[in-house]
């Protein structure tokens, strides 16, 4: 079974850094894109940065130059480095990732998601 198991968010001031991380385990053959995406209350799901399997990345407009998305893929983790945190960042962050793997003798490739982490930021 694959699953992804994300690091702890916490509770940090405006202006203040924190680093995600969200590693993959189970029979994984390979691991497309990865990304992250966060849920404020109230408000949808939106997507925050993404990252393709070489290494290409792409940021919402709201965190383009104060958030990093970076993989390692010996370790079939994607984590995310946040910078000049603002309150309105204050989510439930998710990491997603599409993974090809083995169920039985088969082959699947399918998007998973971690379980949510919550980042607070106090003004």
């Amino acid at each position: 079974q694959v699953q992804l198991v994300e690091s702890r968010g916490g509770l940090v001031q405006a202006g203040g850094s924190l680093r995600l991380s969200c590693a993959a385990s189970g029979k994984i053959s390979g691991i497309n894109a990865m990304g992250w995406y966060r849920q404020a209350p109230g408000k949808q799901r939106e997507l925050v940065a993404t990252i393709s399997s070489s290494g290409s990345t792409n940021y919402a407009n709201s965190v383009k130059g104060r958030f990093t998305i970076s993989r390692d893929n010996a370790k079939n983790t994607v984590y995310l480095q946040m910078h000049s945190l603002k309150p309105e960042d204050t989510a439930v962050y998710y990491c997603n990732a599409n993974i090809k793997y083995l169920r039985t003798i088969y082959y699947y490739t399918e998007d998973f998601w971690g379980q949510g982490t919550q980042v607070t930021v106090s003004s």
